[in-house]
């Protein structure tokens, strides 16, 4: 018989058994391991494959909602609605929403992981394909105080366009800048712990894993107060850098500091409108959230009103940007269909995990920030902080006794620790640039590197550079702000 026999105390409501939490592990560690041997490293390369594996994860999850004998909750009204129409039974219980076990049960499975999944792609491609039109080009002297520079803007700029963004516009400018130096790889590392990851804190849109707690009920803009974490650490990190970089072009040969020196062009920005396309996205998913009233008017937008609205704003870049930026960028679409293929496999199969970290999360002995930190940092490092975020976010949420001074009410019901919340964030943000597998432009940045010539370090070299400056920092940041 597929049903667990365990049942949670309160609610005597069947849980699901461990053993199908095992394709949602199953396709984390594919992401990780995969990539790193030598008989799959080709084969896992094409995103025809990367999809061929999360459909078949997700297929095994669906089949044990199909064949279970318990029913699951159906989130969203919209689905309520969509299901009373096409005739699937579902059924209201303590003021939730159950479906009925077999076809019903799949269904709603499928349909949760799909309305987080849907909302989470339109963020992530518009950012993507939008910033994807805009031009950096110059050739600056690339003195210790210049990168410094870049990596500091990069910091910002992560937080207003995401990660993926400000890592696709600022990487080959500087590149270019350094190209007359021939020690860059540390540039590069540490523009991947500040620009692709830790940057991205203030804001949802800023990186994948705030996102999704946006989704889940977290005010838009509760992640501003994560400033004094993210200033401190981007602060500590741009002082390390500028002594190693200092160090390092103290190196570099008279030859090439001379043709640095000299081989100059002014920086320059072409495609500016994509800028106001960019705030267009921020604007609509901070104020187009389904359910929540429209900047204080009693108007609520309407189910994936967001979605298209962003996908306006991508059509608008598209026909307005000069077809020429795009292609000196060397834009594709590779990088986000791999991100679509892996994660529509990856919010089916967490449907289960969730289900029991609702249910027994408060049993994990995670109770403290600084586990959470840990906890939350260290999954990120080697999974993807995305997923790694949801989970540990419904153990926090399953663990809080109620509202109450110390604690969030979440939009949507719940309520959350915010001790706890900080922590989650900070470990699911920060600690993504642990490895190059932690968060999605990692590889990405590295990738366009190696593409330009600098020869970037092996997945256990990159740990060794993050294991002697992100976690010493990391450390650092916990004593003072957790």
């Amino acid at each position: 018989m597929i049903l667990a026999e365990a049942t949670t105390a309160a609610s005597h409501a069947p849980i699901p058994s461990l053993i199908w939490v095992a394709p949602f592990v199953a396709l984390l560690l594919c992401i990780a391991i995969l990539p790193l041997l030598k008989k799959t490293e080709h084969w896992w390369h094409h995103n025809q494959s990367k999809l061929i594996v999360a459909v078949l994860l997700g297929i095994l999850t669906l089949t044990y909602y199909l064949l279970r004998e318990f029913g699951s909750a159906v989130h969203d009204p919209f689905l309520v609605k969509l299901f009373h129409t096409i005739g699937l039974h579902v059924h209201e219980h303590d003021g939730h929403h159950l479906a009925e076990p077999g076809l019903a049960n799949a269904a709603a499975a499928l349909g949760n992981g799909l309305m987080e999944y849907i909302p989470f792609m339109s963020l992530l491609f518009s950012l993507y394909v939008i910033s994807g039109g805009i031009t950096v080009r110059g050739d600056i002297p690339a003195h210790p105080r210049t990168n410094v520079a870049f990596l500091a803007i990069g910091g910002v700029m992560a937080s207003l366009i995401g990660t993926t963004g400000a890592s696709m516009l600022l990487i080959r400018p500087l590149l270019k800048t350094n190209s007359e130096r021939k020690h860059v790889v540390h540039t590069v590392i540490f523009f991947i712990f500040i620009v692709s990851n830790i940057g991205g804190t203030l804001l949802p849109i800023g990186d994948p894993p705030l996102f999704l707690g946006y989704l889940k009920g977290v005010p838009f803009l509760w992640t501003l107060g994560l400033w004094k974490e993210w200033a401190f650490t981007i602060a500590l990190l741009l002082v390390i850098y500028y002594f190693w970089d200092s160090l390092a072009y103290k190196k570099e040969t008279f030859p090439d500091i001379r043709r640095d020196e000299t081989l100059v062009e002014k920086l320059s920005i072409s495609g500016k409108i994509n800028f106001l396309f960019l705030a267009g996205v921020v604007l609509a998913t901070g104020t187009l959230a389904p359910g929540r009233p429209f900047m204080g008017t009693s108007w609520e937008p309407f189910t994936f009103c967001r979605e298209l609205t962003q996908t306006a704003f991508v059509l608008l870049s598209l026909a307005l940007t000069p077809k020429g930026l795009r292609k000196e960028n060397n834009f594709n679409y590779v990088a986000i269909l791999e991100v679509a293929c892996l994660f529509i496999g990856i919010f089916v199969c967490m449907q289960v995990p969730i289900e029991i970290l609702n249910a027994k999360g408060s049993a994990l002995g995670i109770d403290s920030p600084r586990k959470f930190f840990w906890a939350t940092g260290l999954l990120s490092s080697f999974l993807d902080n995305a997923p790694t975020y949801v989970v540990f976010f419904e153990t926090a949420k399953a663990m809080a006794a109620g509202a109450g001074p110390g604690f969030m009410d979440i939009l949507g019901g719940g309520h959350i620790q915010l001790d706890f919340l900080v922590a989650i964030s900070l470990g699911a943000v920060f600690m993504g640039a642990n490895t190059y597998i932690g968060n999605g432009p990692n590889f990405m940045v590295k990738s366009i590197a190696e593409h330009s010539g600098v020869k970037m370090p092996s997945f256990f070299g990159y740990m060794l550079f993050s294991a002697c400056v992100l976690m010493p920092t990391f450390v650092v940041m916990m004593l003072v702000f957790l």
